[in-house]
């Protein structure tokens, strides 16, 4: 056992030496691929060896052969999709979590990384304002910390009409009506499906994708039995968030669960300049967002908050005889709070993220996103011809260039360009180009950057 750490120190030199060789690429490398996943897949899918190869040159191979088929996602010029980048402090933690395989799912048996989870938790209610007594789930990602969410709220309204979910399932059960903002994300749509619950009904959302509250009251009234209310805070196209004290309030008064659905605005109630945006978003039942996004940690790092914790653990929680469970009283074991039991302790480079941020950092770090998102607006709109459709109220910006196939054009050269990654969209009846900013890394020379791309691929596109 003495020679245990040297079977992993020259592997473990390797992948460093690769990892900081990608991570100085970045300023300068395209951001799109080399190669495509076909392409890449000639290396990769060969006969498997018929003996062992050193495990140092393993990771030679590994990096060798993948490096022209990644993405710079976390580059400062991608703007794709809405995916952040991985602060330092975090990536540091995540190799730790690694290195110490740890299964974090009962606090008897990793006392450590439950412990970490625990105090991430706590920081996150707090700089989000939300319950104190509130419990916290680190998921797989965004889309699974709706699904905790939305389940827990299944069981609640079920609970609430006497109807016994774990034992008769959903057969023969009254209906949940679940209703939603016409500009929704899909992964609520997919979260519903994943519980049984079917598509939900669409309430009729503002030109910025704001859920309308009168609309939803009507809805509302119309429906007989239980019923859950999903709320958006961070419009996909727009950033615009919902009118949730006006909602949350509606829907209370009608005996539905909230949730909200917040992927990457949630964080904006971290911040003083948003705080009152969000005014009533303490009185949800249940929130989500995706610590990739806006905090910045690495992937497989969703959060999941339900402000009553006898929901969310009589939701997820097991108990069998080969369990030494905490006490249900206390903080409550990790896999009462998530759909799985064996898991890597993804809460930990969220702590380290907020550690290294500390409450300052945490709010500059959203409102230079913000900020960003407002500049690169701003110096695109004065480039004749280039439309910023949205109102910049966060993250998020719309660009349209005349017609759509003109925009489409626009798309596909500025991918082909790679110098920057945008993604293109449909919204509010226009083919559009959509900017997310969302790394922690994008500076005054990558807004320059980006927007001298663009408006390159704008001139090109109209002269062909």
């Amino acid at each position: 056992m003495a020679a245990l750490p040297d079977a992993y120190r020259q592997p473990l030199d390797r992948a460093r030496e690769h990892s900081l060789e990608w991570l100085a690429s970045l300023p300068t490398r395209q951001v799109r691929p080399q190669r495509t996943a076909d392409q890449v897949a000639e290396h990769f899918s060969i006969p498997l060896p018929a003996g062992p190869t050193d495990p140092a040159a393993v990771v030679d191979e590994l990096a060798g052969f993948a490096e022209p088929g990644l993405m710079a996602m976390p580059s400062g010029r991608f703007y794709g999709w809405v995916i952040g980048g991985t602060l330092p402090a975090a990536l540091a933690s995540d190799w730790l979590v690694s290195a110490w395989d740890q299964n974090t799912a009962l606090r008897y048996a990793s006392p450590a990384t439950a412990a970490i989870e625990q105090a991430a938790g706590d920081w996150i209610l707090d700089l989000l304002g939300l319950p104190a007594t509130a419990d916290v789930g680190f998921t797989t990602g965004g889309t699974v910390a709706n699904f905790v969410g939305l389940a827990a709220g299944r069981k609640a309204v079920l609970d609430t009409v006497g109807w016994d979910l774990d034992t008769n399932g959903l057969a023969g059960g009254p209906p949940v009506t679940v209703l939603v903002g016409q500009e929704r994300h899909a992964s609520v749509d997919l979260a519903l499906r994943y519980l049984g619950l079917g598509a939900p009904t669409a309430v009729a959302s503002d030109d910025q994708g704001r859920l309308i509250t009168s609309a939803l009251t009507d809805a509302l009234a119309s429906v007989d039995g239980p019923v859950i209310v999903c709320l958006q805070v961070g419009n996909l196209h727009s950033g615009a968030f919902d009118p949730l004290a006006e909602t949350i309030r509606v829907a209370h008064e009608h005996g539905a669960w909230v949730h909200v659905d917040g992927a990457f605005g949630l964080w904006a109630a971290a911040s003083p300049r948003y705080r009152s945006t969000l005014d009533g978003i303490d009185r949800a039942d249940s929130w989500a967002t995706d610590a990739h996004k806006t905090l910045n940690v690495p992937y497989d790092c969703g959060i999941a908050i339900v402000a009553k914790p006898s929901v969310l653990r009589s939701t997820f929680g097991i108990h069998t005889d080969y369990l030494i469970h905490d006490d249900a009283r206390g903080p409550g074991d990790p896999w009462e709070k998530v759909p799985e039991l064996s898991r890597r302790a993804r809460g930990v480079p969220v702590w380290a993220a907020l550690r290294s941020l500390g409450r300052s950092g945490t709010v500059a770090l959203v409102e230079r996103l913000v900020d960003t998102a407002a500049e690169l607006a701003a110096g695109l709109s004065r480039v004749p011809g280039i439309e910023v459709l949205n109102d910049v109220v966060f993250t998020q910006v719309c660009l349209a260039f005349g017609p759509d196939d003109l925009t489409r054009r626009v798309t596909e050269q500025l991918i082909a360009d790679g110098s920057v990654w945008m993604s293109g969209s449909h919204w509010q009846g226009r083919d559009i180009l959509r900017i997310s900013v969302s790394n922690w890394s994008t500076d005054a020379d990558d807004i320059a950057t980006s927007i001298e791309a663009v408006r390159h691929a704008f001139e090109v596109a109209s002269s062909t």
